[in-house]
């Protein structure tokens, strides 16, 4: 007998337990309550409207992924209900970034990564939400979009930004110019396009004051030419030809200064903004097109003295907050997931630990607006239980809705087995199908769920339940019409899965 014999004959059409990963399993929409049945669920995702951060370490396959896509979900359905939307931002992704510190300091990747500062972790969240605000407000066609990463409504019309004040959008034009990176072209034709919504007026270019400096010093050259052969030159000649030098010499003054200072700032930004993929040459167009009194006052990045902590970071993001509320957000929730899994990282804790740790500081953690969502490895919580009491007063994490383990329970498990099983159900069975069901009457509820409380965790009760299902598939026949799993079945599964488990725990097994 063939697995999906086996399970038609209980109405089910898909396999609930083939899948060991969230973000590629179909199954997992179709499930109404996800992984809400979770305790911890409504802890990690807080109040939308006010959000806030939460830290979660959890196991290889203890769903973190799965919660992510769910706290995407519940946010999504937050955000189209007519409440005050929040903003979501994915920041798992670090092999850019990585790829990008390690280039400009252009160190092995042990010293690059002993070097990697909150300030990069700011630069790159703020890249991204930034380019995503800027997105909508401009119109644009946005990038696809993860379930977790919904794209945000904005009321973008000539009337919501006229209502917005002019610090407001001095400081989205000024964001924009720093961290916005389209997907696809030069940012330079969007920054444009931003000015002229944000209605913040013309700035002359340089080449206009280069143009004007040629035109007074050939002019200048051609007066002189011309009293240099006539015999008896007018009496305005010798007035006009230094008027035309004085003009030239202040304009090549102005174009040489504005052009070293444009310059001079976009090479010292690049230079503190590694994490970000903008070049001087990037920089420097725009920062053009800004006026000095738009510029005047802005937070941007600079170097720090010592070892004083940069405040810069934080200012662009109560900006950034300031005019996402300003257009009726409540907020911004970030993810940040996957911190084993970069190139560079390859897992290993330590490296783990060295680009996570500067994250753990409250004053980050706990910023007005902003919801950080730290789904962490469990390893790290390992490194973290050496750490000094200093380190503890620094990050607080006693006031950071703090899962110290993402553990579940036989009954949760057994609960989340037969949603997946009544998902994959067809129309006509009524009643849905139950885990119980798939076995025989032997086989107890209170049994599953004590085989199920030795897996630990959703990835291993699946493959727990999967391999079940194909050693009762090898032990008999299509023709001997048994589809209900026999008690000595599950107990054989049982302990090779549980001993496959203990091993895995105590690193002797792949995961």
């Amino acid at each position: 007998m063939n697995a999906d014999t086996f399970l038609r004959h209980h109405g089910i059409t898909d396999n609930p337990f083939a899948a060991e990963e969230a973000r590629l399993d179909p199954i997992f929409g179709r499930i109404a309550g996800g992984t809400t049945d979770h305790p911890d669920f409504p802890k990690i995702l807080g109040q939308i409207d006010q959000p806030a951060t939460a830290i979660v370490f959890g196991e290889k396959g203890s769903g973190k992924t799965a919660i992510r896509l769910m706290l995407g979900r519940k946010i999504n359905e937050h955000n189209q209900s007519g409440a005050k939307p929040v903003l979501v931002v994915a920041y798992d992704d670090l092999n850019p970034v990585l790829d990008r510190l390690q280039q400009h300091k252009r160190q092995d990747t042990q010293a690059m990564l002993k070097g990697f500062r909150l300030e990069d972790h700011q630069d790159a969240i703020l890249a991204r939400a930034v380019t995503k605000l800027v997105t909508a407000v401009l119109g644009d066609a946005p990038q696809a979009q993860a379930e977790a990463e919904p794209a945000p409504k904005i009321d973008a019309s000539a009337k919501t930004i006229r209502a917005l004040d002019k610090q407001t959008r001095v400081d989205l034009a000024v964001l924009a110019a720093l961290y916005d990176e389209p997907a696809s072209g030069s940012a330079l034709p969007r920054f444009r396009r931003l000015r002229r919504k944000l209605r913040l007026g013309m700035r002359l270019p340089l080449w206009c004051v280069s143009t004007f400096a040629v035109v007074m010093t050939v002019a200048a050259g051609g007066l002189w030419l011309v009293q240099a052969v006539m015999d008896e030159s007018p009496s305005w000649m010798v007035p006009a030809i230094i008027v035309a030098c004085g003009l030239a010499l202040a304009g090549w003054g102005y174009a040489g200064w504005r052009w070293f200072s444009l310059w001079g700032r976009a090479f010292s930004l690049r230079k503190e903004m590694p994490a970000v993929s903008r070049t001087a040459g990037d920089l420097r167009p725009m920062l053009e097109l800004l006026r000095p009194g738009q510029l005047k006052g802005q937070p941007l990045p600079k170097p720090r003295r010592n070892d004083e902590r940069s405040d810069t970071r934080y200012q662009l993001t109560r900006r950034f907050v300031s005019a996402l509320q300003a257009m009726g957000f409540a907020g911004m929730v970030v993810f940040i997931d996957r911190m084993d899994e970069p190139t560079l990282v390859h897992g290993d804790a330590e490296r783990m630990k060295l680009i996570t740790w500067p994250m753990f500081d409250n004053k980050f953690l706990k910023q007005e607006g902003i919801g950080l969502k730290l789904l962490l490895p469990l390893e790290l919580r390992y490194e973290l239980a050496r750490e000094s009491a200093t380190f503890f007063q620094e990050a607080r994490l006693d006031k950071q809705n703090l899962v110290d383990r993402l553990t579940w329970s036989g009954a949760t498990l057994y609960d989340l087995c037969s949603k997946r099983l009544q998902a994959c159900a067809t129309d006509a069975a009524d009643p849905k199908p139950t885990l119980r069901d798939l076995f025989e009457e032997s086989v107890t509820r209170d049994m599953l769920i004590d085989a199920l409380d030795q897996m630990h965790q959703p990835r291993d009760a699946f493959k727990f339940l999967y391999a079940v299902i194909q050693e009762h598939c090898k032990l008999v026949s299509e023709d001997q019409g048994s589809f209900h799993i026999a008690r000595l079945t599950l107990e054989t599964v049982r302990r090779a899965q549980a001993q496959r488990v203990e091993e895995l725990y105590r690193g002797r097994a792949p995961a």
